[in-house]
């Protein structure tokens, strides 16, 4: 069935380019570098970035493009995957014909070619959910955890190669931005204050909760307020409103039917010399040791994904308290994007901490799945 609606709806020339591109090596690039090269955007420069991005991202989606073709357990059948498959192939031969760039008109076309494949790839977390619902559903329970470390496997490269085209495309396309932020190059705050940004990703946390449960426990945050490192703030913002939110759900629902006051949620950020840290610290209740393996799987929640297998496609960005269980595995491939990491510690009856590093230094390379 596969094989055939592939054979329709794309010709075997693009086909056959897909399998060539995909067998070529990827080029990773580290936060540094896109600092220092983004820091000085002439026509030059962003004509290098242009001719590098036609090359590069025609290879990191013909290998994604490659894997949706062959998930076990016929993952790649499920008519969400299907679809997300099609919007990888419609990218890479949007890519493919693109004629070579060669001076500052194509670079402008280009660049605006690659900002509508990033806003054609917005549903792909969603959609590639749905999928592994639509798997979930036919499936016998017994088979489900043990089995799918290989579809687990698959999501964590599939999700972390999209983060960094996601990335690569945002600064080329930031980089033409007339009027950047102050110390701004690109996605990158050269001088980005970890504090400000937690506050930003609790207060938008605490709104969501207020609106779900009516009430919220506070959020109190320790380090040093001048303290600023070169990073991405958006991807610190998804990261510290996943974990916030975590904790404000988990607190809200213990101390739900309780006269004690709901006990407030502790950010601390540390600045050593090679990680900045922050933690997250709730007394939620913590969760069981045999529950922490799961919570970085995508195939475990709870909360019901807002992409129902019947909803419409248009409501997909209210963001619910619950999610679809994706937030904790992808907080910690954007940590580890750049050379952080994310490590969730608890004590059942107690409550959660959550240890956010991220990396200071800024040198190592794109992990490329």
């Amino acid at each position: 069935m596969a094989a055939k609606k592939l054979c329709e709806s794309f010709s075997k020339r693009i086909i056959d380019e897909v399998q060539r591109w995909g067998c070529m090596k990827q080029t990773g690039v580290s936060l540094r570098y896109m600092m220092e090269f983004g820091s000085d955007p002439n026509d030059r420069n962003l004509l290098i970035s242009a001719q590098f991005l036609h090359k590069e991202l025609s290879i990191r989606i013909a290998r994604r493009a490659i894997e949706l073709e062959s998930l076990p357990y016929s993952l790649s059948e499920k008519p969400a995957v299907l679809k997300v498959r099609d919007w990888y192939l419609d990218s890479f031969r949007d890519l493919r014909s693109f004629p070579e760039i060669k001076d500052t008109n194509d670079e402008k076309e280009f660049t605006q070619m690659i900002k509508a494949i990033k806003v054609r790839h917005n549903n792909v977390v969603p959609m590639m959910a749905l999928g592994v619902q639509q798997l979930k559903k036919g499936m016998d329970q017994k088979i489900m955890y043990e089995d799918l470390v290989e579809i687990h496997q698959f999501l964590d490269r599939f999700y972390m190669s999209r983060i960094g085209i996601r990335m690569l495309i945002g600064q080329h396309v930031e980089l033409h931005n007339p009027n950047p932020p102050p110390h701004c190059v690109g996605y990158i705050d050269t001088k980005m204050s970890p504090l400000e940004v937690a506050r930003a990703a609790s207060e938008d946390a605490r709104s969501i909760c207020l609106r779900e449960y009516g009430s919220a426990p506070d959020v109190h945050i320790y380090g040093d307020p001048k303290f600023t490192f070169p990073y991405v703030p958006t991807h610190l913002q998804l990261m510290v409103f996943e974990l916030v939110k975590n904790s404000l759900r988990a607190v809200q629902e213990r101390f739900m039917d309780s006269d004690k006051v709901a006990p407030s949620i502790r950010i601390i950020v540390a600045d050593g010399i090679e990680d900045v840290t922050i933690k997250v610290s709730d007394e939620g209740g913590g969760i069981a040791r045999s529950g922490l393996p799961k919570i970085f799987t995508y195939l475990y929640s709870t909360a019901k994904n807002p992409l129902d297998v019947e909803s419409d496609l248009g409501t997909a960005d209210a963001v619910t308290m619950a999610g679809y269980g994706y937030g904790l595995p992808i907080s910690r491939l954007y940590a580890r994007y750049f050379g952080g990491d994310l490590q969730i510690i608890s004590m059942e009856g107690y409550g959660t901490d959550a240890y956010l590093h991220l990396s200071r230094l800024g040198d190592s390379q794109e992990p490329l799945p």
